[in-house]
């Protein structure tokens, strides 16, 4: 099975909602399959009685939680996991509404596709006690408005990873420092083509989730300009090009600088570009005639409590939308500049929204054509 971070180099589309608060990142390596995950990943959704239904990415629940949940509330946690959005969304529209999830953990741009095809159920926010504990960075996105469908869980940033050896970082500010002459053959992309048109997108002045085919073909025009500093795509282990000498800066998530840093390289630096990061974000969500629907609000409310959202961060490695969180992790993960950077950094950063099947058809030609020709 694909995890959560190991998914994200394979087709993620970002953009849209501007940031204008500090925002909580990290990028750890994930646990092991927790042994609740193990055990639940097959079982079958039950419907009535003290159980919730739960359908989450792999790697991406801390076992602890699972376990106190249970204890305090007596609900069983019956756990089912999937391996890209895409898997998700087609199992539940193929379900057609049997309730048979009661908590499905999806993208923004999923969250943005399900409740405008009334697949996920409107949420009663009075019975989230722990709503308020989110940062107000996080809520009333577009991409669910007034949140009435969706409460954030985790989420994560792109932007440009320095290796400071060999690159003065202050000389490191725009996504457009990658195209500069002197980096032939030393840039890195990830490869993920949302990501990368993003990038370029943000250097035209335009939006990251454009749908407009002229603004789509500019970017792939200048992209094509950058190709003889492109060195390698990788996005499995983006960290490994830097770490191997072979590329000295260039696209990558925050939390792969991270792992880099706690494996031996310090020189590995983060850069938040002027013309904006580029965010994503999971949620948690109610689906359409969820057979449980009281446990999983209690579900969900119980994740809100600051205790377990910094348990989240901790142990699976990504950043928490609960402001209230911070108090509750340690100091070295709560100011760290990668991970919990000034607000001036992220006002421009942005989470993704979908772009529809024959907008995604025309990046995807476009991608294809920038690899072949490379």
């Amino acid at each position: 099975m694909i995890n959560r971070r190991r998914f994200l180099g394979y087709g993620l589309g970002l953009g849209g909602m501007g940031l204008g608060a500090s925002l909580g990142l990290v990028g750890c390596q994930k646990p092991a399959e927790t042994a609740a995950e193990g055990a639940a990943s097959a079982a079958a959704p039950t419907g009535g009685g003290k159980v919730v239904n739960v359908y989450n990415w792999t790697e991406y629940i801390s076992d602890q939680l699972l376990k106190d949940f249970t204890a305090e509330t007596g609900i069983e946690v019956i756990y089912s996991t999937f391996d890209s959005n895409e898997a998700m969304y087609a199992k539940l529209k193929l379900m057609n509404g049997s309730g048979d999830y009661d908590v499905v953990f999806p993208g923004t741009d999923f969250v943005d596709k399900m409740r405008k095809e009334a697949m996920l159920e409107p949420l009663d926010h009075a019975k989230l006690t722990n709503f308020g504990n989110l940062g107000k960075t996080f809520i009333n996105a577009p991409f669910d408005p007034e949140n009435k469908y969706s409460i954030p869980y985790l989420w994560g940033s792109s932007g440009i990873a320095v290796n400071t050896q060999r690159i003065d970082k202050a000389t490191i500010t725009t996504w457009n420092d990658l195209w500069k002459p002197e980096y032939e053959g030393r840039v890195m992309l990830m490869n993920d083509l949302r990501d990368v048109f993003t990038m370029s997108l943000l250097t035209l002045g335009y939006n990251g989730s454009t749908r407009d085919p002229e603004h789509i073909r500019q970017a792939y025009e200048k992209l094509t300009t950058l190709m003889p500093n492109v060195r390698t795509f990788n996005s499995d282990a983006p960290r490994m090009p830097f770490m191997e000498g072979e590329t000295y800066l260039g696209l990558a998530w925050n939390g792969e600088v991270i792992m880099a840093q706690d494996q031996g390289m310090p020189e590995l630096d983060f850069v938040y570009p002027k013309e904006g990061a580029i965010m994503w974000m999971d949620n948690m969500v109610i689906p359409k005639n969820a057979k449980n629907r009281d446990n999983a609000y209690k579900f969900i409310d119980f994740i809100l409590r600051p205790k377990y959202s910094a348990m989240l961060s901790e142990e699976i490695g990504y950043g928490s939308p609960n402001e209230a969180a911070k108090k509750e992790m340690p100091p070295e993960l709560a100011n760290n500049a990668i991970v919990y950077p000034p607000a001036e950094l992220l006002k421009h950063a942005m989470f993704r929204e979908d772009v529809g099947d024959d907008t995604m058809a025309l990046y995807q030609k476009y991608w294809d054509r920038l690899k072949v020709d490379m």
